[in-house]
């Protein structure tokens, strides 16, 4: 029978270093599955021979790796003895299957003892040994987990050497191959929760119009410290907010989704103004993971006829008002609260603002006005922000369009992007 030859297998481009998956991960997971796998650079390459009498096995003293450095070849009579032995600087196995079941119990299975070290050493290259006339063991034992199979009676140091450098690469390889696929599975879970978490404005039977505009300010989020929501009552009455965790991690995320569902809940339950906020903090005293932990908030709630609204305010800037044939301009904010979770007990005035026939009312979180500009790294500020803004309306940007034109120029000023998370609702009305 041939002497069965080592299966080679490409490596992919992601872990030699020729490409890297988008939206996947980068070195640190290349570098983990190499240090599981392979040993590092200049390290001796460490074999493990599982037999019941390695002294008289016919494997040459004498195997070299790939640098031509001899692999230290340690050995165990049992299974006992190899998990002893079994540590972090090993490499590979070599295992006899004709060794006794685990135990020394009766079992039909023939690769017992291959499955008792494949589940001791998840992590190692496994080489099947068989005797001659056992290939198609060796060819299941390759099936259900080591990396080869060798026949005894036509080995050679050149063969086994040459075996136990591939079998320690392709376990590299599946081990990278299967990490990348748990990485890109796990990211493909939190983006589905993160994006069943973001808003779905409630404003069914309403004349307005709704437009919002999110960009989180950590990498490859889709969901930051910001949050926002809407929603009409049964009276008609149009309840709009957006707020601003400080931070932008998971944690505030978290607290930032917690408190968008309360507001809803509570503004739906019929709370609103003082009521409204004071309930809110108690939330976020009871849910934030530090007492230095706050959150800004803007509340306004749109009289049925669309022609006034009252605005809350809580540590947040003020929004801005758009109407026909006037500037746009900040609604005052002389009124403007502490902060919730900064003040125990705190009380928030409910401001009455008239907003006319026709007018457009955007607000926003302050990622948008604390860009830099120029080299001189000033911020934008909101007195920027509102030139920009009336710049943009003169060009005829509205809606959708205009809050997507507002996010690029803040970014672009930036000279790149944003260190903090950016949230944009507007609200429409047409006479």
């Amino acid at each position: 029978m041939p002497v069965p030859v080592p299966r080679q297998r490409a490596i992919p481009a992601v872990e030699s270093g020729q490409a890297q998956a988008a939206g996947a991960v980068g070195g640190p997971l290349k570098e983990e599955a190499h240090r599981d796998a392979a040993p590092t650079s200049g390290a001796t390459l460490t074999l493990l021979l599982i037999e019941d009498d390695p002294v008289g096995s016919p494997i040459v003293p004498e195997l070299l790796d790939s640098a031509g450095k001899p692999v230290r070849v340690r050995t165990a009579r049992n299974l006992t003895e190899a998990e002893r032995l079994l540590t972090d600087d090993v490499h590979c196995i070599l295992l006899d299957l004709a060794l006794p079941a685990p135990g020394g119990s009766d079992t039909d299975d023939e690769l017992a003892v291959l499955h008792h070290v494949l589940q001791l050493a998840p992590r190692h290259a496994v080489l099947a040994l068989t005797g001659s006339g056992d290939a198609e063991r060796g060819a299941e034992a390759v099936r259900v987990g080591a990396q080869d199979y060798l026949v005894r009676d036509e080995l050679d140091s050149r063969l086994l050497s040459r075996a136990v450098r591939y079998a320690v690469e392709r376990k590299r390889s599946d081990t990278a191959e299967r990490r990348l696929t748990e990485s890109r599975l796990r990211a493909q879970e939190n983006r589905r929760l993160e994006r069943g978490l973001l808003p779905t404005p409630l404003l069914d039977g309403s004349s307005l119009r709704f437009a919002a505009r999110y960009r989180p300010g950590r990498s490859r989020a889709l969901l930051g410290g910001d949050f926002y929501d809407a929603v009409r009552t049964p009276d008609g009455t149009v309840h709009a907010m957006i707020g601003d965790v400080c931070g932008h991690g998971p944690d505030e995320a978290a607290l930032g989704v917690e408190l968008r569902i309360a507001w809803r809940a509570l503004t739906l339950a019929g709370l609103c103004g003082d009521e409204l906020l004071g309930t809110l903090q108690e939330v976020l005293e009871h849910e934030r993971p530090d007492e230095e932990i706050f959150a800004t908030l803007c509340t306004v709630d749109i009289a049925p006829d669309g022609r006034h609204a009252g605005l809350c305010l809580a540590g947040h800037p003020a929004p801005l008002l758009v109407r026909p044939g006037v500037p746009a301009r900040l609604l005052p904010y002389d009124n403007n609260g502490p902060a919730l979770g900064m003040l125990p007990g705190s009380r928030w005035s409910r401001m009455q603002v008239e907003l006319g026939a026709e007018w457009s009312l955007m607000l926003y979180t302050d990622g948008l006005i604390e860009g830099r500009v120029g080299a001189g790294g000033e911020r934008l500020g909101q007195d920027g922000m509102v030139e920009m803004i009336r710049r943009q309306l003169a060009e005829g940007l509205r809606g959708e369009e205009l809050l997507r034109a507002a996010v690029q120029e803040v970014r672009r000023l930036n000279e790149g992007e944003l260190a903090d998370d950016v949230a944009v609702v507007l609200l429409d009305r047409t006479a």
